[in-house]
């Protein structure tokens, strides 16, 4: 019997100091909540937890929780995320001890693909826009592009519409054809602060994704765009969040969004939505209604006076695939930033000196420059918003008449002589020594040639059989040699915090959740990315 006793107590003892351990705690919690997203999600149960290795386990960085105590925030309260396209940049969003979302922090998006709208089929290489929901269950920590978590892609709405494409990921690798890639430590990092908001309780987070931020410049600029009915929907939703600091609830009906729905004050029961059917009775409090007005009515004014005074319109951009933040653009050899806002060259040279956000796979691809000639947009639309050709991008053309012609050229247009010169769009092609010169040709002479002879006739002592020789000799001058250029490095297993220096560990391999990337053999960027998304 006291034997009996001795062990009870020693097993309450053991069981005491179990239950008082944190870290097994928060594993317990992450189980529960997990087990409850894929019983809710109806997904399979033979699911991973959301941190199984040491990549999807590496703590929220000291500096981040630095400054979520400065912001009044606690390590385990709710996160929201907003994405921005055009602008390449995700914001976490944190909520504060008073209830309200902050801004924590903003990344740049290292690469996007496709254009600015929403993903309409699968293959069509689109990333998504709109507003999803990410709970434990699609996180996932074994992914092939290092850690990634789901955008949820298509939700109801998009469904509603006959929308279709899947595996519509936010993850590392820095590269995407339809997704929204990251460096590995910046997905590490917001990996983290999604798990940490699971532990404290948040069953899913909200993650809004849009073309642009949705001020009244960027809607004037884009106003012909096809797609604005679409986004002056989401942006409902985006003045809701800008008005109120919450998490808007959205819901779907009629093919609509639906945000801050409520019951009507004679409704016996909460209004039943159905994207594809018929709205119910709803009405949204009158608190946010009003608040929503009165921004919504500032944006218009505003909207209206940029349009009289004749905001040029954006060019639809055809044969740019997406786009990077011109902190990585400015890294990478021949690097463009796409669609991405402040793609001046002078900026990427300036931001070449300074440290990325992380490391730079060799397997990045960058979008391509525009080469398509201003002259082809529409007069009347002047082009902006469009992202310049890195200066150091070569093309392969026909050479091109210079953009000034001297002082004889300068002093015949004076004169009235001649006509103004075409700007060169493309530098000349180099030449080289082992090129035969073609036979040459007559052309006729210009006003500016004809004035120049008549006037050197007149200069003293000048000779003109040094002419010739002078032109020989620079027609012989070789090409000059491009610089060479360096590939970034590939990246480690696992990649250190982005604030907190290098972390040592391992990437697991293993299984996957449903929904996720595909894990290849091959470490090639075509094979990793073989099936379209």
């Amino acid at each position: 019997m006291l034997q009996n006793s001795g062990f009870a107590l020693s097993a309450r003892h053991v069981v005491g100091s179990i239950l008082n351990s944190r870290s097994l705690a928060r594993v317990l919690l992450a189980s529960v909540a997990l087990a409850a997203s894929i019983v809710l999600a109806g997904c399979d149960t033979d699911q991973v937890s959301l941190a199984t290795n040491a990549k999807a386990n590496q703590p929220v960085p000291p500096k981040l929780i630095a400054a979520m105590g400065e912001k009044d925030m606690d390590l385990n309260s709710p996160i929201l995320v907003r994405l921005f396209k055009q602008e390449a940049e995700l914001e976490i969003w944190k909520q504060t001890r008073s209830g309200q979302f902050a801004l924590l922090k903003t990344y740049p998006i290292c690469r996007w693909s496709g254009d600015l709208g929403p993903k309409v089929r699968e293959g069509d290489r689109q990333a998504p826009e709109g507003f999803y929901s990410i709970n434990p269950s699609q996180m996932n920590p074994q992914s092939a592009y290092y850690l990634s978590f789901n955008t949820g892609f298509p939700n109801a709405f998009d469904k509603a519409l006959g929308r279709t494409g899947s595996q519509l990921m936010v993850h590392g690798d820095c590269s995407s054809r339809g997704c929204y890639a990251m460096t590995d430590e910046q997905i590490a990092e917001i990996y983290s602060l999604g798990r940490e908001s699971f532990f404290g309780g948040q069953k899913a987070f909200q993650f809004q994704a849009y073309p642009f931020r949705m001020t009244p410049v960027n809607m004037a600029k884009h106003r012909n765009n096809p797609n604005m009915a679409f986004w002056k929907m989401i942006k409902e939703g985006y003045d809701h969040f800008e008005v109120t600091r919450q998490e808007p609830k959205v819901d779907f009906c009629e093919k609509k969004y639906v945000f801050d729905a409520a019951k009507a004050p004679d409704a016996k029961r909460d209004p039943v939505f159905d994207a594809s059917a018929k709205c119910p009775a709803y009405v949204i409090p009158e608190d946010i209604a009003s608040a929503v007005a009165e921004k919504q009515q500032r944006d218009e004014a505003e909207y209206a006076k940029l349009v009289a005074r004749g905001t040029p319109v954006a060019r639809m951009n055809t044969g740019i695939d997406g786009g990077m933040n011109k902190v990585f653009a400015s890294k990478i050899p021949e690097g463009s930033t796409g669609l991405s806002e402040g793609a001046e060259g002078n900026t990427l040279q300036m931001l070449a000196m300074s440290k990325a956000p992380g490391t730079i796979p060799g397997t990045v691809n960058p979008p391509k420059p525009n080469f398509e000639p201003v002259a082809a947009a529409p007069q009347e639309e002047p082009v902006v918003a469009v992202s310049a050709p890195a200066t150091n991008t070569r093309v392969a053309s026909a050479a091109a008449p210079e953009k000034s012609g001297g002082f004889f050229s300068n002093l015949g247009r004076k004169m009235g002589l001649g006509t103004a010169d075409t700007t060169a769009t493309t530098p000349p092609p180099q030449a080289t020594a082992s090129v035969t010169p073609a036979p040459a040709t007559t052309t006729p002479a210009t006003a500016a040639s004809r004035l120049k002879a008549a006037v050197t006739r007149f200069v003293p002592g000048h000779d003109k059989s040094k002419d010739s020789t002078v032109a020989a000799t620079k027609a012989a001058e070789p090409a000059a040699k491009p610089a060479e250029t360096r590939v970034a490095a590939t990246r480690p297993a696992l990649k250190p915090s982005i604030n907190d220096g290098a972390a040592e560990g391992t990437s697991s391999g293993g299984g996957q959740l449903a929904g996720a990337a595909p894990v290849m053999s091959s470490n090639s960027f075509d094979s990793r990315f073989s099936a379209m998304k």
